[in-house]
């Protein structure tokens, strides 16, 4: 089977290679030529384990290309993935201007029965409109070409989104069309050859369970994040409490780690579509909007802490900052943490030292010569007064802290994600700040 993957984003990129990887044709399109000229010499423009060597395995292989121009592919193929971004726009709901440029792309040149299939996180509503474009296109031409709309959303982890498609929890297509549903099943056969589910519903179902399952997951990081900051008031400990709910068969134990807040560009992009849907709908979703608020605040608290452990004033003093992006194995720092606290130390007078083992360029971009960059962990705490854990990047999960503790001038340690024991740090010396843990300060 032949498809072709417009976008070559996060999304599109590793959709595109690993339906190559499984033996489809896959051409990838997207109008940024100097990309898709990289991308044809193998240059991947982000980082995503196992991805680059992938992408190079099937471009020499030829299952996988890259072009700019959708309309010289399109009828060599049977399915066009539209996964180009969509972003938020001024009211907080998702741009679509993308979307539908792929849609009138699609109608004004497609000869024969073809299916368009939506992978961009979309809101409710869109492949209605999408299909209304298409059909408007056709009947400019005067031509009566069958063709199909549906819905494919995605659940892709950054740091192992390879995996995450390899091996899917599950596998959720929204159409109308019994074509549409043949195509996808086919097309889907080798992913499910493990007993994994492939989940079939009406299209607006479709659109409405992506944002449906990254509000839940934000829901239950924001609500351990409230735990936790009643916790820090009322002398509990926020992991002994996690473990406690955890076990519950009924609650399970994943997301509910406290720390300094979500990011990255599902997450927040979502939550804030999600409510602006609502609100479009004339309906408010309470919950929703309170996830959001209180991630927010969640992302100003490493730096609230570093206040108080300097008596409100963090004039001239060196703050290492350990971890810009917004999770491990990525370097994204779209709406990471790091963003906000090293922006709020920098207002006020503090000088910032940062490493991350992989978004140091990205950082370079959007920080230019504000902050001190470092080519390692050590690197940032020579004569610092404090550091601030912001990702939990394994290699910074067993410092040597006799070692820092000599190379520092202070004594603090903010971390942003509870990965170190606060016995040990205060047995070397250290004012230690958690988050919803008894501090040693």
């Amino acid at each position: 089977m032949n498809i072709a993957i417009v976008g070559t984003g996060y999304v599109g990129l590793v959709t595109g290679t690993c339906f190559a990887e499984m033996g489809i044709n896959v051409v990838c399109v997207d109008i940024d030529e100097v990309k898709i000229e990289g991308l044809k010499k193998g240059l991947i423009p982000i980082y995503e384990p196992g991805l680059a060597e992938l992408v190079n395995k099937n471009i020499k292989e030829g299952k996988l290309s890259f072009t700019s121009d959708l309309a010289s592919v399109i009828n060599d193929v049977k399915i066009v993935f539209s996964a180009v971004g969509t972003p938020p726009d001024k009211d907080g709901g998702a741009d679509l201007q993308y979307v539908m440029e792929v849609a009138k792309t699609f109608g004004q040149n497609i000869k024969k029965y073809t299916l368009l299939v939506t992978k961009s996180t979309v809101p409710v509503g869109t492949a209605a409109k999408v299909k209304q474009i298409v059909t408007e296109e056709l009947n400019k031409r005067n031509v009566d070409i069958s063709f199909d709309v549906a819905s494919n959303p995605e659940f892709l982890k950054e740091g192992a989104a390879i995996e995450d498609f390899m091996k899917p929890d599950r596998v959720v297509v929204g159409t109308d069309s019994v074509k549409a549903r043949n195509l996808m099943e086919k097309l889907y056969r080798p992913f499910m050859l493990s007993n994994y589910r492939m989940i079939f519903t009406d299209i607006s179902s479709a659109e409405m369970i992506k944002y449906a399952a990254n509000a839940m997951l934000a829901t239950r990081i924001s609500f351990m994040n409230d735990i936790a900051n009643l916790c820090e008031k009322v002398g509990a400990d926020v992991d002994m409490v996690r473990k406690g709910i955890g076990t519950d068969q009924r609650i399970g134990n994943k997301f509910l780690y406290a720390g300094c807040g979500y990011g990255g560009s599902c997450f927040p992009k979502d939550v804030k579509a999600l409510a602006q849907t609502a609100r479009q709908n004339g309906y408010i979703m309470d919950v929703i909007e309170a996830v959001e608020r209180v991630n927010n605040r969640q992302k100003n608290l490493p730096f609230i802490k570093l206040k108080e452990l300097f008596s409100g004033s963090l004039q001239g003093k060196i703050i290492a900052v350990w971890g810009l992006a917004f999770k491990p194995d990525t370097d994204d720092m779209r709406e990471a943490p790091s963003l906000t606290v090293i922006n709020n130390i920098l207002m006020a007078g503090g000088i910032v030292r940062v490493y991350d083992p992989i978004s140091m360029p990205e950082a370079v971009r959007i920080f230019g010569d504000k902050v001190d960059y470092c080519n390692n962990m050590l690197d940032t705490v020579k004569d610092a007064d404090a550091i601030v854990l912001l990702t939990e990047w394994k290699r910074f999960r067993v410092p040597n802290w006799k070692l820092i503790k000599k190379m520092m001038r202070g004594r603090v340690v903010v971390d942003g994600r509870n990965i170190y024991d606060s016995k040990e740090l205060s047995d070397e010396g250290f004012l230690y700040s958690g988050i919803g843990k008894q501090n040693t300060h």
